[in-house]
């Protein structure tokens, strides 16, 4: 349940599920359920995950799962993985239920259909709902209200009721209970609004730098909103953040449906200027903000890139928040504006992330690996006088004319608690009739195992794999050697098949 609609509220819910059991002579024996969880990813869904978990083990605690309707398994963008949910299930030999859906979950054809139209009206019903969402969450924005959001060091957010007088202030955490209310933002205590335009005072009268105004408000023991000490980028967001002169601006970064968060170009920012009291001038502010963009047009891109090498060298290691930190270096939105983005800015100066260097070289090492794992099956497969035929583009091996072989590597990987896992993704437009999933040991040099996966129950989406305990669905396909493949690939005479 997200909180979309009272009808799924999980009471509801349960009510629904408990009469179809006593209808249907069930017993309910265990529940699942994601509470004010968005439907939209997987992420979060902590209950599914669990149900998902528990299916997969060699013993599930019961035989049938009732589920409210067909969109309980999420709202997905793509139709396609609440159905492979219920498949997991249905392989498993557990039955799926509906307990609200006009129709009985038989696989007739017709049942399939109706499913299959309706995983799709509940992806479309989503990305409705954010249209709408978002366009009246414009339409706040335009008439002066707050979307959300910390108020910030020298403001707070004040909560007002539908004829927009002032109900109360809303403490850190505190959130509006009434539809009808709206949020703006006042200048808060006096102290922090006196800090707040000695910042300014400090940055554009005095010359200072973020860097030494962090320090003097350090001495004088003053804290940030959060209760930190300052530093360099909490100040330097103070001098760039337009709320401090009483903009409303929205719509800076967008991450809808939960897809992947994307930074907008000023052309598609909202805004409502004036919209709350100013805690700055106006005029202050377009001072400040005039010596900053300075910093960055004095220098050019071989400057800015040369201060970027210099600080990486000193380092060993780039951030957005380091470079915000640095008092001789343009901010880290200066560098993402010019060059178009950060990672850019990065690879101009030869720079990988430390994060992700490890990964590339594993990636790496194990693409070198694949060609000496394909000559090895093509190999085994040749002994055993079988006939193939390897493609050179996709590597996809014809065995005896009949039947293909893909073979994919999975890399091993740490979890923070020392476990191992494996992520194996399947290459499905090679529509292979076998796919050879290898996984490497910790060393990602020797082979720990093979996963010999049939087309027919070959995963959608891909597949995270533990040391052991993955379930009777999938160990039973998890061989120490490829002399199954062998052996399967290996003509018999018919007399003796018989």
């Amino acid at each position: 349940m997200s909180t979309d609609h009272q009808k799924y509220s999980t009471e509801n819910q349960r009510d629904a599920i408990r009469k179809y059991a006593d209808q249907h002579d069930m017993t309910i024996v265990r529940t699942y359920a994601d509470e004010g969880k968005s439907g939209l990813s997987l992420e979060g869904r902590n209950g599914l995950k669990t149900l998902i978990d528990d299916v997969q083990a060699s013993r599930p605690p019961f035989n049938a799962i009732l589920v409210y309707d067909i969109s309980r398994w999420g709202r997905f963008q793509d139709a396609d993985e609440s159905a492979y949910y219920e498949y997991l299930c249905r392989r498993a030999g557990i039955r799926v239920h509906y307990c609200a859906e006009p129709f009985e979950n038989d696989g007739s054809p017709m049942t399939v259909v109706i499913k299959s139209v309706k995983r799709v009206m509940a992806g479309e019903y989503s990305r409705e709902l954010s249209n709408k969402v978002f366009m009246g969450q414009c339409r706040l924005i335009e008439l002066g209200f707050r979307q959300g959001g910390p108020a910030g060091f020298g403001l707070r957010r004040m909560l007002l009721d539908d004829r927009r007088q002032p109900k109360a202030e809303l403490r850190l955490g505190e959130r509006k209970s009434l539809q009808t209310d709206r949020v703006v933002l006042t200048p808060g205590p006096a102290e922090e609004v006196a800090a707040v335009r000695q910042i300014y005072e400090w940055f554009v009268h005095n010359r200072r730098s973020e860097q030494e105004i962090a320090e003097s408000l350090n001495v004088a023991g003053i804290r940030t909103d959060r209760g930190t000490t300052w530093t360099r980028g909490t100040v330097h967001q103070i001098l760039i953040n337009e709320k401090y002169v009483g903009n409303n601006v929205y719509n800076r970064t967008s991450f809808k449906l939960k897809q992947r968060r994307v930074r907008n170009p000023q052309e598609m920012w909202v805004r409502a200027n004036n919209a709350f009291e100013p805690v700055v001038p106006q005029e202050l502010f377009s001072r400040a903000s005039a010596v900053i963009s300075a910093r960055s047009r004095q220098l050019d891109d071989s400057d800015m890139l040369e201060r970027l090498r210099d600080l990486r060298d000193r380092t060993g290691a780039l951030s957005g928040l380091l470079i915000d930190e640095q008092e001789d270096m343009p901010s880290s939105s200066a560098y993402r504006t010019r060059f178009g983005g950060l990672v850019r800015a990065y690879s101009l100066i030869g720079y990988v992330p430390r994060r992700d260097y490890e990964y590339l070289r594993i990636n790496r090492a194990l693409r070198e690996r694949l060609p000496e794992v394909l000559s090895e099956v093509v190999f085994g497969l040749r002994r055993s006088g079988i006939s193939l035929h390897r493609d050179e583009e996709s590597d996809l091996i014809t065995v005896n004319g009949e039947f293909t072989v893909s073979v994919v590597l999975a890399r091993c990987l740490r979890t923070s608690g020392g476990a191992f896992r494996w992520r194996i993704r399947f290459d499905t437009s090679l529509r292979p009739d076998i796919t050879v999933a290898v996984r490497m040991a910790a060393d990602q040099q020797h082979i720990l195992d093979f996963y010999l996966f049939p087309r027919i129950d070959l995963p959608i989406h891909p597949l995270r794999l533990a040391e052991e305990g993955n379930g009777l669905g999938l160990d039973s396909y998890c061989f120490d050697t490829l002399d199954a493949l062998y052996a399967l690939a290996e003509r018999v005479p018919l007399q003796l098949a018989a």
